[in-house]
């Protein structure tokens, strides 16, 4: 297969905007050569002036060649200006359009492959590698198509005047440009890539940290106990400090060389007046002197070109990172399920370089029935309501609902069929209304009103000051986790799908808040089909059935009753359960 450039990667997300690409070229091209000419009128300025010398009243046109080489140079201005304007309008769109199909894929793919990514590494990408694209564009490729034209504009003026001071202008451009090659160079590339992943890895890290400051202030440590955020912070410090070094060198000999241009004229300019000096050659040695500056500012731009080209090539490869993550595949063919059971037939599923986390595990769920999973952590708990709600596709066996493969369910669809209640429930910045809304965008403020008030969150509603057209994370406007989880049930509530997955859904109440999620929860249950997974054992002694997980496979299942009398780990794990909350009901009477 054909692998496309970099360039024609980017185009292709620019629709219309693709020629204002080509015209920012053209006109930056043009901006080049026309600031040359304003050099060639200087070299008039010198040769009038050498002319008449000592009677300088006599140089008649300096005033004239003055005026023309200013206004070349506004004229050179306004058109570089032009090409800006173009290829930022380009450039922003094709960011605009990067960042819509990113966004787009993303909200599209499994939950096990965000989680793979992690929020920040996935943030960075988004937002940084786009923003590399832009800055490319918008900035490094009109430079380059100046940078382009700038030297074939000056090897013109170079030799057309004296070609023997031309050539001694060329020696030091010619080592500067084996030195930006050899600087510039595949390891270079390598050492962009491995800066990359360094800052990504510090950023995923750091979001990571950001997201557990509240232990670490509960428990008065400091960054130093986030060993993996304190090893990518150090990893990226060694890393820079190392490649700064290894371009000490060549950068200063760079440097000497681009400006040694003065050096090779003045020993060309001896060699070639030992017989005698002539007005033509000082008046071409003065001129040569004021261009060649030109020659070491192109040739750094061509340097940091290089260097963006390897920038953007690093980003496209961590855009395709994303890209190349393929969907959950979706039948062509629309089956609806008959009933709302659930059936999990020699289910295997593993992490990516992890061992199995589900291991040829079967079940099955009756319609409207109450399925609680317990056991130890790291047993597979999550990862089976992930897969019964596929957030991901196992690797072997099949999972069906209503004796309805869940893939030949199109995705719609089975989200109608299903609500979610997380441990973790997280609501969006905006109002109360808006947040229950989501779940069913067309219901109406007295839906919303029930279902707030079926899940037990109408003393939160009381004490915001705008009801429920309250804005979250504003203005010091803030829920505990209990309180979000209500909100989170209201929402499953308002949805009324008829299966629902509950994941710790008590984990963050406090008691008081327990017993309205426990009651929240209880209406939201009824008539459903419900696989619960919860630590607090005492919220599912009502289940119809309990499994109970480890190392992920069923070890038992049954009633609460039945468990206890089989006197296996479930009994265990109810005996643990129970002195541990008698102890704590003890140390409070003490208290």
């Amino acid at each position: 297969m054909k692998k496309h450039s970099n360039l024609s990667r980017l185009l292709s997300y620019a629709g219309g905007h693709k020629i204002l690409t080509w015209l920012s070229w053209i006109l930056s091209a043009s901006s080049a050569l026309l600031a040359l000419v304003p050099f060639w009128y200087i070299w008039r300025i010198i040769h009038d002036i050498l002319d008449v010398a000592p009677d300088f009243s006599r140089a008649d046109q300096v005033a004239s060649y003055g005026w023309s080489a200013v206004l070349f140079a506004v004229l050179s201005i306004l058109i570089y200006i032009a090409a800006l304007m173009c290829s930022h309008l380009s450039a922003f769109r094709i960011a605009s359009n990067i960042r819509k199909a990113l966004m787009s894929h993303i909200a599209s793919l499994p939950l096990g492959v965000i989680e793979k990514f992690g929020s920040g590494k996935l943030r960075r990408i988004v937002n940084t590698s786009s923003a590399a694209a832009e800055t490319y564009l918008a900035h490094r490729l009109p430079d380059k198509a100046g940078a382009i034209a700038t030297p074939v504009g000056l090897l013109f003026l170079l030799l057309a005047f004296d070609w023997r001071l031309g050539l001694f202008s060329l020696i030091p451009v010619l080592l500067g440009f084996l030195i930006m090659m050899k600087m510039t160079g595949p390891d270079m590339e390598a050492k962009m890539k491995e800066y990359q992943n360094a800052l990504s890895d510090m950023s995923n890290e750091a979001v990571e940290y950001v997201r557990g400051i509240p232990v670490v202030k509960t428990f008065g440590q400091s960054v130093y106990s986030f060993k993996r955020f304190k090893a990518s912070i150090d990893n990226y410090e060694k890393w820079v400090i190392a490649y700064t070094k290894t371009l000490r060198l060549p950068m200063m000999f760079y440097t000497t060389a681009i400006n040694a241009v003065f050096a090779f004229l003045i020993v060309g300019g001896i060699l070639l007046t030992r017989n005698g000096i002539s007005n033509s050659f000082l008046l071409n040695l003065i001129f040569y002197i004021i261009i060649t500056p030109v020659i070491g500012t192109t040739l750094t731009k061509i340097m940091f070109m290089s260097e963006d080209s390897m920038i953007v090539t690093d980003a496209l490869s961590r855009i395709d990172s994303i890209l190349d993550e393929k969907p959950l595949a979706e039948s062509s063919v629309r089956t609806l399920p008959s009933s709302h059971s659930i059936t999990l037939e020699h289910i295997t599923f593993s992490y990516e370089g992890e061992k199995d986390a589900l291991c040829d595990l079967s079940l099955s769920i009756p319609s409207g029935q109450v399925t609680a999973l317990v056991g130890p952590s790291g047993g597979g708990k999550t990862t089976l309501a992930g897969i019964a709600a596929r957030f991901f596709d196992p690797q072997k066996g099949r999972v069906m609902i209503g004796g309805v493969d869940i893939r030949r369910i199109p995705k719609e669809d089975l989200m109608n069929q299903v609500s979610f209640v997380f441990q973790n429930s997280r609501l969006i910045k905006a109002s109360i209304l808006e947040n229950v809304r989501m779940a069913k965008p067309e219901a109406s403020r007295q839906d919303v009103f029930q279902a707030l008030e079926a899940a037990q969150c109408m003393d939160i509603i009381e004490k915001l000051p705008d009801g429920i057209d309250t804005v979250i994370g504003t203005d010091g406007i803030y829920l505990s986790g209990g309180e979000q989880q209500r909100i989170a049930i209201a929402r499953a509530i308002l949805k009324n799908a008829p299966i629902l997955i509950l994941d710790e859904a008590t984990a963050f109440a406090d008691p008081d808040n327990e017993v309205r999620v426990q009651k929240a929860l209880s209406t939201l249950s009824k008539g459903k089909t419900v696989l619960m997974i919860a630590h607090r054992l005492s919220s599912i002694k009502e289940a119809d059935c309990i499994y109970v997980m480890q190392d992920g496979k069923i070890v038992e299942g049954g009633t609460h009753t039945e468990l206890l009398q089989k006197g296996g780990l479930f009994a265990h794990m109810w005996q643990d359960y129970s002195e541990a909350a008698k102890w704590k009901i003890e140390k409070e009477a003490k208290a």
